[in-house]
């Protein structure tokens, strides 16, 4: 326990937080043009190829590398996507997602479950 005279002299320094997406810059998503669409395999323990797009933000000429999310996708090179922050633990150098459903990327085919993460309406029957 510290007493009074040195917390004064020695005041307690708050932590920054570490940003989760610094390349958006302070913006839930992002547009962006593909450069490149590939898959790659993640860390050890996972061993399923993973589909990537290597991405230029349109406002300023950043590349970044962000996952596609779903089982398939229509993206080619200059394709427009949305691109949202998150961190993907298996993927060495990967913290961004593509949006389903927006721009060029269309929503996945016969989704049942978590439909509005994959971009899909509810099909009344």
């Amino acid at each position: 326990m510290t007493s009074l005279y040195q917390t004064i002299i020695n005041p307690k320094i708050k932590k920054l937080k570490k940003k989760t997406a610094p390349k958006l810059r302070q913006n839930p998503q992002k547009k962006a043009v593909c450069l490149r669409v590939l898959t790659i395999s993640p860390k050890k323990p996972n061993s399923a190829n993973r589909a990537i797009i290597k991405a230029n933000l349109t406002h300023y000429k950043t590349k970044i590398t962000a996952k596609i999310t779903g089982e398939s996708n229509n993206l080619q090179q200059h394709s427009t996507v949305l691109l949202r922050g998150g961190k993907i633990h298996d993927l060495i150098g990967v913290s961004y997602c593509v949006v389903r459903a927006k721009y060029d990327l269309f929503g996945v085919v016969g989704r049942k479950t978590k439909r509005s993460i994959y971009g899909i309406k509810k099909i009344n029957n």
